[in-house]
């Protein structure tokens, strides 16, 4: 019964571990006159958006690029 026991919490341990979604982060910028203007590590949902609408400066939205993403 005990080995049951320590199975079953094993096992769901393994599937909380397992459905967790890990939150990626990337650096990012955007390019202004020919130069990267970093705007540092993002991650998840902000990174989805920055990348998705972009970064606005002075009423101009630049496009944004995520390393690896």
């Amino acid at each position: 019964m005990k080995n049951i026991s320590v199975l079953t919490a094993f096992s769901v341990l393994i599937l909380i571990v397992a459905s967790c979604k890990k939150e990626s982060c990337h650096e990012c910028h955007y390019d202004l006159d020919g130069q990267e203007v970093e705007l540092g590590k993002k991650c998840g949902d902000d990174l989805e958006n920055l990348e998705k609408d972009g970064y606005v400066v002075d009423d101009t939205i630049y496009e944004v690029h995520c390393h690896d993403h």
